[in-house]
């Protein structure tokens, strides 16, 4: 058997022809094509770290309290015959406020000065008998015997004088405790007693209560650690004492206002409260129009010293590793990404007091985190300067968050 081998039709071999032509220039465009574009390098915005002199501020929680507080009571025993003051009033000291019955307590003043008048009588006719038994016994007109007695008798009648002295003086401040007056000036509370009511020397129960409110005492709490840390940096020089060296304190009222008047640190408990660790602060402040009262919640901005190297950075530039501790990504010299662990100590307004892992000029990207890591290049764009803030916010000590402020590098 012959095989027979027939030709390509002509319409055929054009298709051959077109695809080899097709896969010859898709190979010498491959060879033409170059590597692919590099990727730039992410914009990201950055501040730039400047330390500045700074208020340290300690933000703590306290309590106001009297400045003077009288528990008034009865001296002496009775019947209340009338309350003479209105309750919730300011008083004087010496003001009268309760009235007992003085009946029994007049008697025995008018008794007891009748005894010193007949004293008085005896030492007036004592005297001048011992007087003349004195001339008598020199010439043996008396025995000694009866001198002596004449004596005696005189003595005795000068001692009856000034016990019966004493006696009516004590009977006249019996009297006199019987208008109960106030110890001190000062703001009454309610009355527990009212007219009728029988009262006893020295009674438990007072019968109201006088607080002296201007000026008044704020008392906080600080925590012993923080305590510590201040002492030793006013030591060691990093904090210096503000104006004359006396601390000056700011309130903020239960209703989150301002308190107008400005206090004064009077002193630190001399001992640690075993319990919470802390030590009570006791400002006194001015309270002219009483706004203050007794038992207020207040927080108070306790200005401890001045930082002249304080750094702050915003918050939005630090974040949490998985260990807790505080980081920020720092755009180095080489414009190279790196991350830093931070130590902070409190807050001033929107920004971190940073107390160590930065230097001046760092600068910490705060925004574009999402568009690098560690290692990446990166380019750093400026970022507005931020407001200008007080002294330092929060818990601890902190600083005023003008220590940070952008630039452009």
């Amino acid at each position: 058997m012959q095989s027979t081998f027939s030709l390509p039709s002509p319409r055929t071999s054009g298709a051959i022809a077109v695809l080899c032509a097709t896969v010859i220039m898709a190979g010498c465009s491959k060879k033409q094509a170059g590597p692919p574009p590099q990727q730039q390098a992410p914009q990201v915005v950055v501040f730039t770290v400047n330390p500045a002199a700074l208020p340290i501020m300690a933000d703590l929680s306290g309590r106001t309290n009297a400045y003077e507080v009288a528990d008034v009571r009865p001296q002496v025993g009775g019947i209340i015959r009338k309350r003479l003051f209105t309750e919730g009033a300011d008083v004087k000291a010496g003001t009268p406020l309760y009235q007992i019955d003085p009946s029994t307590f007049q008697a025995s003043a008018n008794s007891a000065k009748a005894a010193l008048a007949k004293a008085r009588a005896n030492l007036l006719t004592a005297g001048p008998k011992a007087a003349r038994y004195k001339e008598l016994v020199a010439i043996e007109g008396v025995s000694r015997q009866e001198y002596d007695d004449a004596v005696a008798s005189y003595e005795q009648a000068k001692a009856d004088v000034e016990s019966a002295t004493a006696a009516l003086e004590s009977a006249n401040i019996n009297l006199r405790y019987t208008t109960v007056t106030a110890p001190i000036s000062g703001r009454t509370s309610r009355s527990t007693v009212t007219a009728g009511a029988l009262v006893t020397a020295g009674q438990a129960d007072a019968l109201t209560t006088v607080q002296q409110l201007d000026p008044i005492y704020v008392d906080v709490t600080q925590s012993s650690t923080d305590l510590l840390r201040l002492r030793r940096q006013l030591a060691d020089g990093s904090l210096k004492k503000s104006g004359d060296g006396q601390a000056k304190v700011n309130l903020v009222l239960p209703d989150g206002t301002k308190y107008s008047q400005e206090g004064k640190l009077q002193f630190s408990g001399v001992s640690v409260d075993p319990t919470t660790g802390n030590v009570v602060l006791r400002a006194l402040f001015p309270n002219p129009k009483g706004e203050l009262l007794p038992g207020m919640f207040v927080r108070a901005q306790l200005e401890t010293g001045i930082d002249e190297k304080a750094i702050t950075v915003p918050q939005v530039g630090v974040s949490r590793n998985q260990k807790g501790e505080a980081t920020a990504m720092i755009l180095n010299k080489e414009n190279k990404v790196e991350q830093r662990i931070l130590t902070t100590n409190g807050t001033v307004g929107t920004n971190w007091l940073v107390t160590s892992g930065l230097a001046a000029g760092d600068r910490v990207i705060v925004e574009g985190l999402q568009k690098i890591k560690p290692g990446a290049p990166a380019v750093a764009v400026p970022a507005a300067a931020p407001a200008a803030q007080g002294g330092a916010q929060g818990a601890a000590p902190a600083a005023a968050a003008a220590s940070a402020s952008a630039s452009a590098q």
